[in-house]
């Protein structure tokens, strides 16, 4: 990436559109250090996200950076209640997490969040067999119960049908716009884009050729994001 100056606010529903290998995925990974940059800075709540923090002081900061990955990242062998439950982890000890000692207010909230995305029905049952549509709910669930101020969409909707799809960004913004959660997504898909954004970024070729409302984005700047270089 180079020349990336960006900020959002809460309730903001962003969205990054451009061709495979522009750095989309890189700049979300970034920001919560899956992705160690080797120059500039990001601010998160006052404090700066350093490449030299301290696995406490990360863990702590992701607790509050919810990620929604392309291809879900469950443990497929637990249950869709369990995996809801990975997203307090980050709150917890470390002997606590690995025993799997949650506390009755995590177990409460976590059937709380799985009850509003629709998955009641399947509470018990084992994430290597549900669809993709639920594998998805279950990932936003998990990444809700973080009560995090900003959430993190990678291609969310990139391996589901048109339906499933729209169902998929119906809870995301839904769900981020009533939490006053910051949500930045990755899309292929420029309608979708357009439909649920407040604001879009244009990237190409690691930098941001773009940042402006939908009423902004004309077909020519469309173009030029998508372009191939000669």
């Amino acid at each position: 990436m180079d020349g990336v100056d960006f900020d959002i606010k809460p309730g903001e529903i962003v969205c990054i559109i451009g061709r495979s290998g522009a750095g989309k995925s890189t700049f979300l990974r970034c920001i919560n250090r899956l992705v160690y940059s080797d120059e500039g800075s990001i601010t998160f709540e006052g404090s700066e996200i350093s490449n030299k923090m301290k696995p406490k002081q990360l863990m702590e900061t992701r607790s509050k950076i919810g990620f929604i990955f392309q291809h879900f990242n469950l443990v497929y062998r637990q249950t869709v209640f369990q995996n809801v439950l990975h997203g307090r982890l980050g709150y917890m000890s470390t002997l606590d997490g690995v025993l799997g000692r949650f506390c009755e207010d995590d177990k409460r909230k976590a059937y709380d969040i799985i009850e509003t995305l629709g998955l009641e029905e399947q509470l018990y049952q084992r994430a290597t067999d549900l669809s993709g549509g639920q594998k998805q709910r279950v990932a936003i669930a998990r990444a809700l119960i973080q009560e995090p101020t900003l959430l993190l969409c990678d291609e969310p909707i990139s391996s589901l049908d048109p339906v499933t799809s729209r169902t998929i960004m119906d809870l995301i913004v839904s769900q981020s716009m009533e939490r006053g959660i910051a949500c930045l997504i990755n899309l292929h898909q420029v309608d979708f884009a357009m439909e649920y954004a407040t604001r879009i970024v244009g990237m190409k070729d690691g930098k941001f050729v773009f940042n402006g409302s939908t009423s902004m984005l004309s077909e020519e700047t469309i173009a030029k994001i998508y372009e191939e270089d000669p």
